[in-house]
């Protein structure tokens, strides 16, 4: 089957049209629909219903879509490790959920870089839906990822909870009026939790879906925000940031999901597995 058909019809579907697609892939418009149509006429069956707004799938589209998105990964992937230079054996896609780079994230990464040389490593960031998806289309060997859901193939090995500390700038901020209090998105869960533990404090005037971007504004302007302990910990130690240990602590799931069949040939990832599953006693970015 026509790569390049399949990646024609992939992109229509994530721009909504034939014209946006011709843009991104800069091609012309008649070559869009010549491999749409190629595509088609080797199926037997319509792909896409087209309008003067754009392109919408059809039944058999929205069924042949997801093959068509586990092929041109594979494809990716082929081209990526027939390309890898001498020395490297093989390659390994880390997909992460940005807020978990500061922690497991980074510390697979740093386990299979630094233990394995013979190893070239790809990361590619996004949420857990997408990563999911992701996962399920062979577009990425390995998650980091909130959600714990596995099809066939894949395994989930639980992580040690992320501890949400509150963090503040300052000595004397109060715990549960602070004017300066950030508010920090991590998920539905959280936010019940928060709600029950702070249900007189009212609502904050500035939040963030980010960890990160919440730890930039109260380093830069001063206030309080729940954070990592595993993002923030280092700006504690170094004396930026004081840990309110009189307020309380919530927690996360975090969860290492793989693909069972291209984990079957790293000797590696059993190990390395084991040792990100194990209780937090030092800053696990630094793994091995």
């Amino acid at each position: 089957m026509n790569i390049a058909a399949l990646q024609t019809f992939v992109t229509i579907v994530d721009t909504g049209s034939l014209v946006r697609a011709a843009q991104r892939l800069n091609v012309t418009q008649s070559t869009v629909t010549a491999r749409l149509k190629t595509l088609e006429d080797t199926l037997g069956q319509p792909l896409l219903n087209r309008h003067k707004s754009g392109a919408t799938l059809t039944p058999a589209g929205t069924r042949f879509l997801r093959y068509a998105r586990i092929m041109t990964g594979l494809w990716r992937q082929a081209r990526y490790e027939t390309a890898l230079p001498s020395g490297l054996a093989s390659v390994c896609t880390l997909g992460c959920d940005p807020e978990l780079w500061h922690g497991p994230g980074r510390a697979f990464f740093n386990g299979v870089v630094e233990g394995h040389p013979e190893m070239a490593v790809a990361v590619k960031q996004a949420g857990p839906q997408e990563l999911e998806t992701w996962l399920n289309e062979g577009m990425v060997d390995v998650i980091v990822t909130y959600a714990a859901v596995a099809r066939g193939n894949q395994t989930v090995h639980p992580l040690p909870a992320e501890e949400l500390v509150l963090y503040s700038t300052r000595a004397d901020s109060p715990i549960d009026a602070d004017p300066l209090y950030v508010f920090v998105d991590h998920g539905l869960d959280f936010r019940r939790q928060h709600d029950e533990a702070y249900h007189h404090a009212g609502v904050a005037r500035i939040s963030f879906d980010s960890s990160w971007w919440s730890l930039q504004h109260i380093l830069s302007r001063g206030g309080s925000a729940y954070l990592p302990r595993a993002l923030a910990g280092p700006y504690q130690r170094s004396g930026r940031l004081i840990e309110r240990t009189d307020a309380p602590v919530f927690t996360r799931k975090k969860n290492l999901v793989v693909n069972d069949v291209v984990a079957r040939n790293w000797d590696w990832f059993g190990p390395l597995a084991a040792r990100l599953a194990e209780p937090v006693t030092t800053d696990q970015s630094q793994i091995r």
